[in-house]
């Protein structure tokens, strides 16, 4: 499936941002494609639309230093802040599979990892003891291109090589962005940037 992006109009676009109440002053490349029309060899055009709430990082911050990211579980989405409050991205998610494997609450970004390799954790080896014990950087990595480390162990903000992911309960524990996504949060991401669950 591939995305025709002629078919994107900013009339379209813009009515679903009112819809929503607000206007982002930055568009992140998940907007543009969660508004976008896709088109299929055999399907034919299919609209895909994406519905979040707005938020403000003054519910959840006392400041926006090294910026801030608010990752909603319930609504599947990433908000991103940056320190000098002039740009704003919304990404779409995935997020844990099961509420046992979701963890809220405040961390931070400790590492950043272009390329990054892949273990699972035990956690995870043992409830698939047939998962590979190691997968190095490249296209079958499940984290993707990019992965940002949080303060939490075995917890990141990571790309993904299943797009299928995005949008819905699928990961072990940590939040998935398409890997276009993950690449863009991590140019603008800082080691110290604020991170709250929710």
């Amino acid at each position: 499936m591939s995305v025709n992006k002629n078919l994107l109009t900013r009339r379209y676009f813009g009515k679903s941002l009112l819809a929503a109440g607000a206007m982002l002053p930055t568009l992140s490349p998940a907007m543009l494609r969660a508004q976008a029309v896709l088109a299929t060899e055999t399907e034919g055009p299919q609209y895909v639309t994406s519905a979040f709430t707005t938020k403000r990082w003054e519910d959840y911050f006392e400041n926006r230093r090294k910026g801030v990211i608010v990752s909603d579980t319930a609504e599947r989405v990433l908000h991103y802040w940056s320190e000098d409050g002039e740009t704003y991205m919304v990404f779409p998610t995935s997020v844990p599979v099961t509420e046992e494997l979701t963890r809220r609450g405040r961390t931070s970004i400790i590492r950043k990892v272009d390329g990054p390799e892949w273990r699972p954790t035990p956690n995870m080896l043992s409830r698939d003891p047939d998962l590979p014990p190691y997968v190095g950087p490249g296209p079958q990595n499940p984290l993707g291109t990019r992965a940002l480390y949080l303060s939490w162990q075995f917890y990141r903000i990571h790309g993904t090589n299943d797009t299928r992911k995005i949008g819905r309960q699928a990961s072990n524990g940590c939040i998935g962005l398409y890997n276009e996504d993950i690449e863009v949060l991590y140019e603008y991401a800082k080691v110290g940037t604020q991170v709250i669950l929710i």
